[in-house]
């Protein structure tokens, strides 16, 4: 798994995400989303819509995500 892969996989399920993803050893990996599909949304739900896009590959593939997840009014 790569950075590209994952930045590809979130922007195909929340299409209006600004997307940036690191990491360079192939499991672990931060990613910092901003969509304006979090306005309102808890930590918990904006953290489990990232997770959606990626779906099988949490966990596995994926070994580990560190998530910034922010509407675009939290970026001030």
């Amino acid at each position: 798994m790569d950075t590209s892969s994952i930045e590809q996989m979130i922007k195909a399920g929340l299409p209006d995400a600004a997307v940036t993803v690191t990491g360079d050893d192939g499991v672990h990996f931060e990613a910092r989303v901003v969509s304006p599909a979090f306005a309102g949304k808890s930590t918990l739900q904006r953290h489990r819509m990232v997770y959606a896009t990626l779906g099988k590959y949490m966990g596995n593939e994926i070994h580990a995500l560190g998530l910034q997840t922010l509407s675009p009014e939290d970026e001030g």
